[in-house]
């Protein structure tokens, strides 16, 4: 097979060569923001037009703070708006690490701000009108016998955490449900599941903006110089402000040093099909629910509204996105739905996600005026979301919850050239893990 030539990470500069998303295709109306010219004044500076971004400002707006945001390219631009589209539960680190290092009474307080987030986006799509196609229903599925114990342990972690009404499934109950062969069973959730994330992210500017915030796009953060007032510079204009707040994420490169390293960039790659007649499509998956496996390296998948299928997974820790991902996520979706085999596939794309090396988000101040949250490690939708309220409680000075969350050590990826390569070594042997157990 040629492997598809590969394009930068994380570079703006590269939207007009990168591949079109079924989300950027399917968007809302919206409008196309000025970009920031001169210098300007503000209370908070946000660095991202993400999920993290975006609820930091909405937040910060509505406790009167005057809040600029700046994104590097178009609102959703990244991680936010090419994902899976899956509203998941807790942290993709499991509670057993949170408690190992908060206790198990913080780790509940924990669980329940993650959960803040679900009821966050719900709300904001109700009080906002956002288009978005939510749907909830949420499947986890076995790949092999084994990792039935793994979705039971799953279970009974989240009744310990006070989330009850999930239910385990059968293959047998599973395959009326998903009209796939390839799995061994299922815990199911009632409240979790997806929605169109760029959409949702385009609601939201317009809820910011609503609510006082300005918003300049095509306005990348270039350098931030710290202190007691920091400074913002982009490649045409400044931002001097009181507190900055960086959500860009994986996206954000080397811009703030002091954090870098605590997260690593990993490339996840997407395609949504042709849309499949009515019949095809509530067979494939009954419920119209999301579905992800239990695996390090997942495969995702759901219906979208127009009814094509939307597949995600594999990994790319080389710090590149290839330019044609049908070659590398076709093999995989026809493992699980053969029948859809020479289905054609209309999509394909690939992003970023930012993990760090516990699977916990990083959440932390640099000095006193620079707040920060990243590392969502595959669940940015809804701790993305509700990390934006907490940076926005502790400027309004109700610091008690973000700090929590930023108690949590987090020890930093190996720096150097070593970095990449180790990483890749990692991962290879958590997908031969896979494999085998």
């Amino acid at each position: 097979m040629t492997r598809p030539k590969p394009l930068d990470r994380a570079d703006p500069a590269a939207e007009a060569v990168r591949p079109l998303t079924y989300y950027h295709a399917t968007a809302n109306a919206h409008k196309a923001r000025a970009r920031l010219q001169g210098e300007h004044q503000a209370d908070v500076c946000v660095i991202g037009g993400g999920f993290t971004g975006l609820s930091a400002a909405y937040e910060l707006a509505n406790r009167g703070f005057r809040v600029i945001l700046l994104e590097a390219a178009s609102i959703g631009w990244g991680a936010s708006g090419r994902n899976g589209g899956q509203i998941c539960t807790g942290f993709s680190s499991g509670m057993a690490r949170i408690a190992a290092q908060l206790g198990r009474e913080d780790a509940q307080r924990c669980f329940r701000i993650a959960e803040e987030g679900k009821v966050m986006i719900a709300s904001n799509i109700a009080e906002h009108g956002i288009a978005c196609d939510l749907q909830w229903g949420y499947l986890h599925v076995a790949p092999k016998p084994s990792a039935m114990d793994d979705l039971k342990e799953m279970q009974e972690e989240f009744d310990a955490y006070g989330y009850g009404g999930t239910e385990l499934i059968d293959r047998d109950a599973l395959m009326a449900r998903l009209q796939t062969s390839a799995y061994h069973g299922a815990l199911r959730e009632a409240r979790a599941g997806h929605f169109h994330p760029l959409n949702y992210c385009l609601g939201m500017a317009d809820a910011c903006e609503e609510s006082g915030v300005a918003i300049f796009e095509d306005s990348r953060a270039l350098a931030v110089e710290d202190g007691a007032r920091p400074k913002v510079m982009t490649a045409q204009g400044s931002v001097s402000a009181k507190f900055v707040v960086a959500a860009g994420s994986a996206y954000l490169g080397g811009l703030i040093p002091a954090i870098r390293r605590k997260i690593m960039p990993v490339g996840s790659f997407v395609i949504a099909t042709e849309p499949l007649p009515d019949d095809v499509a509530s067979n494939l998956i009954r419920d119209d629910e999301a579905v992800a496996d239990t695996n390090f390296v997942l495969d995702y998948f759901r219906m979208t509204a127009d009814r094509r299928l939307l597949f995600g997974g594999r990994c790319a820790y080389s710090g590149f996105i290839p330019n044609n991902v049908e070659p590398w996520m076709r093999p995989r979706l026809r493992r699980i739905f053969p029948q859809l085999a020479d289905v054609k596939i209309d999509y394909g794309w690939g992003g970023f996600i930012d993990i760090t090396m516990n699977r916990i988000p990083d959440i932390g101040r640099v000095q006193d005026t620079i707040y920060y949250a990243q590392g969502f490690s595959g669940q940015g939708v809804v701790v993305g979301t509700v990390c934006g309220r907490l940076l926005a409680e502790a400027i309004a000075g109700q610091a008690n919850r973000f700090d929590l969350l930023a108690r949590i050590r987090h020890t930093p990826f190996p720096g150097g050239v070593a970095r990449t390569p180790l990483l890749v070594l990692a991962m290879m042997w958590y997908r031969l893990r896979d494999a085998i157990s």
